[in-house]
């Protein structure tokens, strides 16, 4: 081959190259990122490490959020397999701790501060689980809209406030057990403040204008969500499944 042609070569493979570069970066770039188009929440799904991420910036109603750092939680495989790392970072609101012990079922835990995540399966069954920055929590079975039929199951959950009280952070470890059959939906909710001053927050929000009060059993508004990664859908109920 003639120096020339040679030199051509190189050049024509550089350029291949740099090609390559280009539609790879830009298709990393553009992955990530899924917006539900009817609200202002987010939902970050990193596909590197399997991890589903998401900011309620939302009202119960559709209206924004009247402050600027949102309740964020994040759901990802358990270490060994057997559930769902369940994620919250929030802003602490200093709201009157519940009377029970940390680490513990708490009834009534949704009448504190209080992050929420639903989990629907197919005909109306769906599992709620709620973290408490104090440490409380609360795990709910529901078969048909707000019809509890098992409630304060076991949760591996630690909770800690900032130094400075004003966020905290909270790790549950979902058991697959506890999903539901046919998983699809999910929908997170937030709580805090007292009195008039009660303030409920969701990923997913109700139709503005459509109803007078918060209903987080409204299972219309829940969305269908990537579990690709973070639990085999196919392989649900378990065999150790509450659900049997």
């Amino acid at each position: 081959m003639s120096r020339s042609k040679c030199r051509g070569a190189i050049v024509a493979f550089c350029g291949t190259l740099i090609v390559i570069g280009v539609i790879v970066a830009g298709v990393c770039i553009g992955l990530p990122w899924w917006s539900c188009g009817e609200c202002e929440c987010a939902a970050h799904f990193d596909m590197e490490v399997k991890t589903a991420s998401f900011s309620i910036a939302t009202q119960w109603d559709g209206r924004p959020v009247n402050h600027s750092t949102p309740v964020r939680l994040s759901m990802s495989k358990s270490t060994d397999g057997t559930g769902i790392n369940l994620e919250v970072v929030a802003p602490f609101y200093n709201d009157p701790a519940p009377s029970g012990p940390a680490g513990s079922p708490q009834s009534g835990l949704w009448d504190y501060e209080v992050v929420e995540a639903f989990f629907l399966g197919s005909d109306e069954r769906y599992l709620e689980v709620e973290l408490c920055p104090y440490g409380q929590h609360l795990v709910l079975r529901l078969n048909g809209v707000r019809n509890i039929i098992e409630e304060g199951l076991p949760l591996e959950f630690l909770a800690s406030i900032q130094e400075d009280r004003s966020s905290w952070k909270g790790s549950a470890i979902v058991p697959l057990e506890y999903l539901p059959p046919g998983l699809r939906g999910f929908n997170a909710y937030a709580i805090h403040g007292t009195g008039e001053q009660r303030e409920y927050q969701a990923l997913y929000p109700a139709e503005r204008g459509k109803h007078d009060q918060p209903d987080f059993h409204r299972l219309e508004y829940f969305k269908e969500i990537a579990w690709d990664g973070i639990v085999d859908v196919s392989s649900l109920p378990v065999a150790t499944s509450v659900w049997k």
